[in-house]
């Protein structure tokens, strides 16, 4: 990957993955992968653990983008990923709004910090 930036990936519903797309996010890998999984009601939580395992794995990928709401499904593995490549950030939905007190990502960030490094 020298020389070439690294992608963003997405697992969101139908209407997030299809902005991100529209916005240009959309590739496919040299095994034909994509880096988006649209999650409708009948995909299993299995097939979107192993989508973000998966996107985990990938040098190619530098943010993973993931509905709050999808996130909350897959809680367990968002915790356990603890490298910095590929970032994990949990967005809002459409129909779920954005709760700063499930962000697993935030609350660790916050950990960092204390008080006096706001003054």
């Amino acid at each position: 990957m020298a020389g070439r930036g690294k992608l963003i990936a997405v697992i969101g519903d139908e209407d997030t993955c299809t902005g991100f797309l529209l916005g240009g996010v959309g590739e496919l890998n040299k095994n034909r992968k994509p880096n988006f999984l649209v999650v409708e009601k009948d995909t299993s939580i299995t097939e979107i653990e192993e989508t973000f395992k998966s996107f985990l794995t990938r040098d190619d990928i530098g943010i993973i983008l993931i509905n709050q709401f999808i996130a909350e499904m897959i809680r367990h593995a968002i915790d356990a990923h603890m490298q910095s490549i590929p970032a994990v950030l949990e967005i809002p939905s459409k129909e779920h709004p954005y709760d700063a007190s499930k962000d697993s990502i935030l609350r660790r960030a916050k950990g960092m910090f204390s008080a006096e490094d706001f003054r």
